[in-house]
């Protein structure tokens, strides 16, 4: 008997909980819903009227630069203040 036949089922108690989610990028005014197995605490209302777990991040397609077009430093960590520190202070163009 194989593994994949119908009827079969998978084990109980060792999957990670796979339920619809909210992520939502704050910077950028931008939510959306899918389907994950992130843990969290905070809920949201969705505009279908139902609540879901929300997963706040800091960059979104909504917000990174790749997609957006739009250049802007993401100071995490220090590393603009690392890198002039290492390089010496960025020249401006007058």
């Amino acid at each position: 008997m194989s593994a994949f036949e119908p009827g079969n089922t998978m084990k109980s108690d060792i999957h990670p909980n796979y339920r619809p989610v909210v992520f939502r990028d704050a910077s950028a005014d931008f939510a959306f819903l899918t389907q994950s197995t992130v843990e969290t605490n905070d809920t949201i209302e969705w505009t279908d009227g139902s609540t879901y777990p929300l997963a706040n991040v800091e960059l979104s397609s909504a917000s990174h630069p790749f997609f957006t077009g739009q250049m802007k430093i993401v100071d995490t960590a220090g590393r603009v203040e690392r890198f002039e520190r290492r390089y010496g202070q960025r020249k401006r163009r007058s």
